[in-house]
């Protein structure tokens, strides 16, 4: 995982001009990831009987690095020549094959094992039409989202190796390859493997559902966070969680077992009958797969599951082994995990998931809408509202909530609200990062004719708005509104930095946006 830079933006008068020479625009992206026709490069290869070579994504130092050379000396091989007989599943997809390599990539893995939970989810980005038998020629494809639409990578099975070992992410069986081939179709979408060192499990979360994340803070957590996560487990949301790194140890291991500055996933949620009671306990993994674990009440052996008949044992799947995954009480994951993630699913992954399960959520799915954006400097890079001159430029949107919460009865709505800016991983061997990004929600009354202008912005304050602004992905932030008209103001800290973005709202009710 990555350090993180809090800009704090205020409500008050601006503290310093606008600066009249604003950041060297960025280079500009393509529009979106077009990637190779797979099915029609695959028929050629099993025409000309040649195993496929992918030239977007050589087997050469251009695909592993932009900066820093891997300290090991590396040698690309495809899985018949690392293993006889390999595949792409064994024995069904699980949590378990998703194990770290020497890449800084924890928070994929941490992604990739939530993604393994649901067979529905795994295979709209594992497609199940491709092995290392039937039809073989070298050639596999995964399939993500990007920033509104789902893209198809195309890569050849070439993988990085060291001494006949696989150097990054692997399977726990050696035979089994499905993870590694999907680390580097993510390393192909970003350009290279340097450029997924850091990260949050949102970011892969919502590269692998379309799903919209919301981060908490562990130690300002809300007091209903236990209600909160039920429920988002009911709707079929997933987790991820980590401890603030140590400035001075990478990932620096803790007396307890835990790992700071490490993501984590959180795989399962129950109540049981404790030794005090009835206990919410969380099961989690750690992406090392190893004797890495938490070693306090409720891991491994521990006093505590003797409470706990044989037959809920074997209905929770327990098992107590050196592979990453522990239990721990909400109570101790609360005094422990400082950061928590949580990927909601939109209605159009819920009614695939319907599709082919025939199982409804227990809850009902979000409604949601979304808009593309972009910061142009001396157009719509206005800054925040610190710099009150040129924070009306920014892009506008109007948000119009129709329907309360249908589960309380106080006639509010819970909104979720997030600004994502594009293609900045993909970016990152142009020199650049992450946007210090965040977001302003204004209460408009009842009618909004055109944009907000400087002198509104003068005189009201925002209703909600992001915590703070911070250069990650996406920002995003849950708020409880009555129902109306609304305006969201998405911006830059700074006036005059550039980038493009994506507004995404999610609601429980209904929604209408422009």
């Amino acid at each position: 995982m990555n350090m993180k830079t809090k800009y704090r933006c205020v409500q008050v008068d601006p503290l310093v001009p606008v600066d009249p020479s604003p950041l060297p625009r960025p280079p500009q992206p393509r529009p979106g990831y077009e990637g190779l026709d797979f099915y029609a490069l695959r028929d050629k290869c099993l025409q000309d009987r040649v195993l496929f070579e992918d030239p977007e994504f050589p087997a050469d130092d251009s695909s592993l690095f932009f900066s820093k050379a891997p300290p090991k000396r590396v040698t690309w091989l495809r899985p018949g020549e690392i293993v006889k007989e390999p595949q792409l599943i064994v024995e069904g997809h699980s949590r378990f094959d998703v194990v770290q390599g020497e890449l800084g990539d924890c928070w994929l893995l941490a992604a990739a094992a939530n993604l393994t939970l649901r067979d529905e989810l795994f295979y709209r980005v594992c497609p199940p039409d491709q092995s290392f038998t039937e039809n073989y020629c070298g050639i596999f494809h995964f399939q993500f989202w990007q920033y509104g639409r789902w893209v198809d990578v195309v890569i050849d099975d070439r993988l990085p190796t060291s001494n006949g070992q696989l150097l990054y992410m692997h399977s726990g069986s050696g035979q089994e390859f499905w993870s590694a081939l999907l680390e580097k179709a993510y390393a192909k979408m970003h350009k290279t493997y340097e450029a997924l060192k850091g990260g949050t499990t949102s970011e892969a979360l919502e590269d692998f559902t379309g799903g919209l994340t919301e981060f908490y803070d562990l130690k300002q957590a809300p007091n209903n966070l236990l209600a909160m996560m039920m429920r988002a487990f009911e709707m079929g949301s997933l987790f991820g969680c980590s401890i603030e790194a140590d400035p001075n140890v990478w990932e620096a291991k803790m007396g307890n077992g835990l790992v700071k500055g490490h993501a984590y996933s959180i795989t399962g949620m129950r109540m049981v009958d404790g030794p005090r009671g009835q206990t919410a306990i969380l099961r989690i993994r750690n992406p090392w797969g190893n004797e890495q674990e938490w070693n306090g009440a409720w891991s491994d052996n521990s006093a505590e599951w003797r409470n706990i008949p044989e037959t809920t044992r074997r209905e929770m799947g327990l098992t107590f082994a050196h592979d990453g995954e522990f239990w721990m009480s909400f109570d101790d994951f609360m005094r422990n995990f400082e950061k928590m993630e949580i990927c909601n699913l939109g209605p159009d992954v819920m009614d695939e998931v319907y599709e082919m399960t025939g199982v409804r959520p227990s809850a009902e799915a979000w409604s949601t809408n979304s808009h593309d954006g972009e910061w142009i400097r001396g157009s719509t890079a206005g800054g925040c509202r610190n710099f009150i001159e040129t924070f009306a430029i920014n892009p506008q949107f109007k948000m119009t909530l129709i329907d309360s919460d249908p589960d309380d009865n106080d006639d509010m709505c819970t909104v979720v609200l997030a600004v994502l800016q594009k293609f900045r991983r993909e970016l990152r061997h142009a020199g650049l990062d992450n946007l210090p990004i965040g977001f302003a929600v204004y209460d408009a009354g009842g009618a909004v004719h055109g944009k907000l202008n400087r002198s509104y912005f003068q005189s009201n304050k925002s209703c909600a708005r992001s915590p703070a602004f911070i250069n990650l992905r996406e920002m995003s932030g849950r708020f409880r509104l009555p129902p109306g008209n609304y305006v969201v103001v998405p911006s830059a800290f700074e006036p005059g930095m550039e980038g493009q973005f994506m507004m995404r709202m999610f609601t429980n009710g209904n929604i209408e946006s422009e």
